[in-house]
């Protein structure tokens, strides 16, 4: 839901793991679209700053920043007590979803869906090439898992086998780089296609009808990566990583999207942190949303942010990792399933999957 992106990769094509929503780990931010430039330290901003900042709830701004340093205050870094480990040698964990009481997610650097039943880890589906970013139970039984090396949608039975995937929309156009997906509540899906990353605008987001039909529904995307609705259904979040920003639109009865706007950019919450970029987002049932980041370097940790309808930052929650791109809610949405990297750098990206509590 991370090239969650992410959601820290791109050190050549997803090959070599990153390049599905991100640009290379040691080349500079990219500044290049609508992105907000900044000094290497920055000024003090002014009045006039303020003002200039194209950012949706432009005059919650200046909230926005006291809400930073008392959220910054408040930084709830779960104790090392509370945290449990339920696995500790993690490939690149990406893309969970809680489900039937077990913790489904994809391990890029395996290939495989990953299944924890609260005791064990164990594969539940491998597809070599495949490049798995996320997966996601359907209302037909079925599980969709985005491809992100092989350019499809994967499908799975219930019982583990590999069904026919997508590889097209309608139109017969192929998908570059599946990254994220999110259920609607009509029981289609959207998922984002990241593209090839870099200074690229070529990414897209697509919806899945109940039909089995692909559509796409937005273009002229940049590294689209994590994807949520809202809980009334009438609005999509999407998350262009390397704009750092998260964008909203309208959704239309035929689940086409209009109104593209900004929601929220990170650099107007962490402007000294330029390199931890968006990847993962869920909103939880009070309609509070949660940002996964990914950092392109070990010196700047990453953090989940939870910030609510109006961008407003309210808490950040960490674990002992430096890189959470992606989580899913557990069970009553008490504790949180993160997906963490301890190696940013180099396959086979060695991580771990976290228990968090979530107070």
């Amino acid at each position: 839901m991370r090239q969650s992106c992410c959601r820290i990769r791109h050190l050549t094509p997803r090959a070599s793991g990153c390049a599905r929503r991100s640009s290379a780990i040691r080349s500079p931010v990219n500044q290049q679209r609508k992105t907000v430039s900044r000094p290497e330290t920055p000024a003090k901003p002014d009045e006039e700053d303020f003002d200039r900042l194209p950012t949706k709830g432009t005059r919650m701004i200046k909230r926005h920043l006291l809400g930073t340093i008392f959220a910054l205050a408040l930084t709830s870094s779960a104790h090392a007590g509370d945290v449990k480990v339920i696995n500790e040698d993690a490939w690149f964990a990406e893309g969970p979803i809680w489900y039937q009481g077990k913790l489904f997610y994809v391990e890029y650097g395996r290939g495989t869906v990953t299944v924890w039943d609260g005791k064990r880890n164990e594969i539940f589906w491998k597809m070599d090439g495949c490049g798995p970013s996320a997966v996601l139970p359907t209302t037909t039984g079925e599980f969709l898992v985005t491809c992100y090396d092989s350019n499809s949608i994967g499908r799975i039975s219930a019982d583990g086998k590999t069904l026919p995937a997508y590889d097209k929309d309608t139109d017969g156009n192929p998908f570059s780089g599946p990254n994220d997906l999110a259920p609607d509540k009509d029981g289609g899906v959207y998922f984002t296609g990241s593209g090839k990353g870099g200074p690229l605008i070529d990414a897209s987001a697509y919806y899945i009808g109940k039909d089995g039909s692909v559509r796409k529904v937005a273009g002229d995307l940049h590294n689209a990566n994590g994807l949520v609705m809202s809980n009334d259904g009438k609005n999509l979040y999407l998350g262009e990583t390397e704009d750092n920003r998260i964008i909203e639109f309208d959704v239309q009865p035929d689940h086409s999207l209009n109104n593209r706007r900004v929601f929220l950019r990170l650099d107007d919450l962490f402007p000294n942190q330029p390199h931890i970029w968006p990847d993962g987002i869920k909103m939880d049932k009070a309609g509070e949303m949660y940002i996964g980041q990914s950092p392109r370097s070990l010196d700047a940790p990453g953090k989940i942010l939870v910030v609510d309808k109006d961008a407003k930052l309210l808490r950040t929650l960490s674990v002992p990792s430096p890189s959470m791109p992606n989580f899913a809610f557990g069970p009553d949405e008490n504790v949180l399933y993160v997906m963490a990297l301890d190696q940013i750098d180099a396959a086979p990206w060695h991580g771990k999957v976290y228990e968090v509590p979530n107070k």
